[in-house]
C-alpha cells in the first residue's frame, strides 16, 4: 500500500543509523593497514568520524525527501557524484580556502533551508548540495592516508555518505507523512544551531 512506503523507508533508516553509531568501535589501530581493504574500511570511517560531515549529509536527505519526487535520487546523487570529484582532486593535492568553514556552513545552510521550510526546485537543491558536497570531497581526499588505495578509499567514504543520506531520507519521509512538517522544522533548526557552533570553531 502506498500509505505504508514511508513507514517502510524509516525502518529501513534503522540500519544506516545502527551503522553509523557501530562504526566509532571500529576505529582501532588494527584497520591502519593499507591496501584494497584497509582503504576501504578507513574511507568509510573517515564521514562518520566527523560530526559536521554526518550532519550535513543527513540533512541532505531530509531536505530530499521533503522536496519528494524526482529529489528523492537526484539531489543525494548529486551530492554523492560532486564529492567524489571533490575527493578525487584533494587526493591529487589541490585544495580550495577556507574548506572548513565551507562544511560548517553547509550544515548552517542546508539546516536553514529545513527550518524555514523551504521547498527549493530539484535543480537548485542539486546545485546547493553540489556545491558544498566539493568541500567535503576535498577535506576526504586530502586526509587519505598515504597507504590507502585511493579507489578503495573513494568507494568507502561514498557508501558511508550513501547510508547517511538514506538515513535522512527514511527519517525525513516518515517525519513527512506523521506531521504537517514541524519535525523537518524543528531538525533544521537543531542542525543550524549546530553548524553555528561548527563554524565558530573553524574560526
Amino acid at each position: 500500500m502506498p500509505s505504508a512506503l514511508p513507514t517502510l523507508l524509516a525502518r529501513a533508516a534503522i540500519l544506516p543509523l545502527a551503522l553509523v553509531i557501530a562504526t566509532p568501535a571500529w576505529a582501532h589501530p588494527g584497520h591502519e593497514a593499507g591496501g584494497l581493504a584497509g582503504g576501504l574500511v578507513q574511507g568509510f570511517l573517515h564521514p562518520l568520524g566527523g560530526l559536521d560531515h554526518v550532519l550535513a549529509m543527513v540533512a541532505v536527505g531530509l531536505i530530499a525527501a521533503r522536496i519528494g519526487g524526482r529529489a528523492l535520487l537526484l539531489v543525494p546523487a548529486s551530492f554523492l557524484a560532486m564529492m567524489a570529484l571533490g575527493g578525487a582532486a584533494g587526493a591529487a593535492g589541490l585544495t580550495l580556502p577556507h574548506v572548513e568553514t565551507g562544511i560548517a556552513l553547509s550544515v548552517v545552510v542546508l539546516g536553514a533551508v529545513l527550518a524555514l521550510g523551504a521547498v527549493p526546485p530539484v535543480a537548485g537543491a542539486m546545485g546547493l548540495v553540489g556545491t558544498f558536497a566539493v568541500f567535503h570531497g576535498l577535506a576526504h581526499g586530502a586526509e587519505m592516508p598515504g597507504a590507502a588505495s585511493g579507489l578503495a578509499y573513494g568507494l568507502g567514504f561514498l557508501a558511508a555518505t550513501a547510508l547517511l543520506h538514506a538515513a535522512g531520507l527514511g527519517l525525513g519521509l516518515a517525519a513527512a507523512h506523521r506531521t504537517t512538517g514541524p519535525a523537518l522544522r524543528v531538525a533544521g533548526a537543531a542542525l543550524a544551531a549546530a553548524g553555528l557552533g561548527l563554524l565558530a570553531g573553524a574560526f
